[in-house]
């Protein structure tokens, strides 16, 4: 006789059960099986590499792995316990630096170690000691990092072309546009096609041109023993900070190199701004009378203005003075509020008027265009009434006089 759906199932749940009661944990008693491997407490400090060469005054990062073996969590404390002199170093991840690390049981964190020379440090071997300890203190584990300083290579010396500047240094705002003028000499006995290259700062843009020409070249052919000019230009990063930077020229041939450090030192960009807090370039006056505008002046450049003077140009008989007369210093991203007292003359005709204000600074200047519009005194009107009244009255005693005859 064939079995029911209804017979099966019954037989499959006591098998089910029968299982689970006989093989309680079978996965659990793996994962034990696995802690049981670990020791109760272990852990490790492993630098990835434990000895590196550099040349002079340069930095030194290595990862370094910190690992907790046992089947404990645990809270190690961390520090370089041997530094050489003249170096700084410690521990750190991609933003601070780090004095402490918890581990779970078996697990492991990467870190950084940093390493910085001072001014002056030579060649030579440099060994570093970095220390993990639990915070109990009862299990310790170390690194040891050798770095090899070597001494800076000196350029090649110059042999068969010759590279001279009038003027090595160019100094000039950080938005303008820098070009050497560089004469490159070939002293082989042969015309030469020499590459051109040059190294400067980053986001920075080097381009070699024919002297007076707008177009660019990475080679230059110079006949034997004879010479050619050529221009190095130059254009800054538009953020870069004042300062000073060297761009590196580099001239080759298979027989003949030479290298030549040209310098830009940048004073940061000037710029000035005027305006009103309104937004308004008008104002009202009456003839003679002095009418006051308050104006702000902004200092928009990455460099200070100094000795910021004011002009105004005027109708005539007009005066224009300023409160203050002049700003002495401002510092980028400074705003001062000058006073501007208009005054028209004592015969000026109703209407509007033009009034420009100058704005100059050592570097900048910034013009600012005011429309005054000048109305009639009061005064005038009350005395046009005054004469009015009088007429009126002696037109009125007149008439009672001649009805009277």
């Amino acid at each position: 006789m064939k079995p029911t759906r209804q017979a099966i199932v019954p037989v499959l749940m006591m098998a089910l059960l029968f299982w689970v009661f006989l093989f309680p944990k079978p996965f659990a008693n793996a994962e034990e099986d696995k802690d049981k491997d670990l020791p109760p407490r272990a852990i490790s400090i492993a630098p990835e590499y434990t000895g590196v060469v550099v040349p002079e005054g340069e930095d030194v990062s290595i990862d370094l792995t910190v690992r907790n073996g046992g089947r404990q969590d645990e809270d190690i404390d961390l520090k370089v316990t041997a530094a050489p002199k003249d170096w700084k170093a410690w521990i750190k991840t991609y933003s601070f630096q780090v004095t402490g690390v918890h581990l779970k049981s078996d697990s492991s964190k990467s870190l950084t170690f940093k390493a910085e020379p001072d001014e002056g440090v030579g060649p030579g071997d440099y060994v570093f000691v970095i220390e993990g300890r639990t915070r109990d203190g009862k299990l310790t584990s170390s690194g040891e990092v050798t770095v090899t300083v070597k001494p800076e290579q000196k350029e090649k010396k110059s042999e068969g072309v010759k590279i001279t500047t009038s003027y090595p240094v160019l100094r000039g705002p950080t938005d303008a546009e820098f070009e050497f003028s560089v004469e490159v000499e070939n002293e082989l006995d042969q015309d030469t096609v020499f590459n051109l290259s040059a190294e400067g700062p980053k986001n920075w843009e080097v381009n070699f041109k024919p002297a007076y020409e707008d177009k660019y070249f990475s080679s230059l052919r110079i006949k034997a023993d004879r010479s050619e000019s050529m221009a190095v230009e130059v254009k800054p990063y538009i953020l870069a900070e004042p300062g000073t930077y060297p761009i590196k020229v580099k001239v080759s041939s298979e027989k003949a190199e030479a290298q030549a450090e040209l310098k830009v030192v940048l004073t940061g960009t000037y710029r000035l701004e005027t305006g009103t807090g309104s937004g308004l370039l008008s104002l009202n006056a009456y003839q003679g009378k002095e009418a006051n505008l308050s104006f702000y002046v902004k200092n928009a450049g990455s460099a200070t203005q100094n000795n910021i003077k004011f002009l105004s140009f005027k109708p005539e008989n007009w005066k224009v003075e300023f409160k203050p007369e002049k700003i002495d210093t401002l510092a980028p991203g400074d705003v001062k509020q000058v006073e501007a007292m208009i005054t028209p003359a004592e015969q000026a005709l109703v209407g509007d008027y033009s009034v420009s204000i100058s704005v100059e600074g050592e570097k900048a200047n910034k013009d600012m265009e005011l429309r005054v519009t000048v109305r009639s005194s009061t005064a005038w009107g009350w005395i046009g009434i005054g004469v009015i009244v009088v007429v009126i009255a002696g037109l009125v005693t007149l008439f009672v006089r001649m009805g009277r005859r």
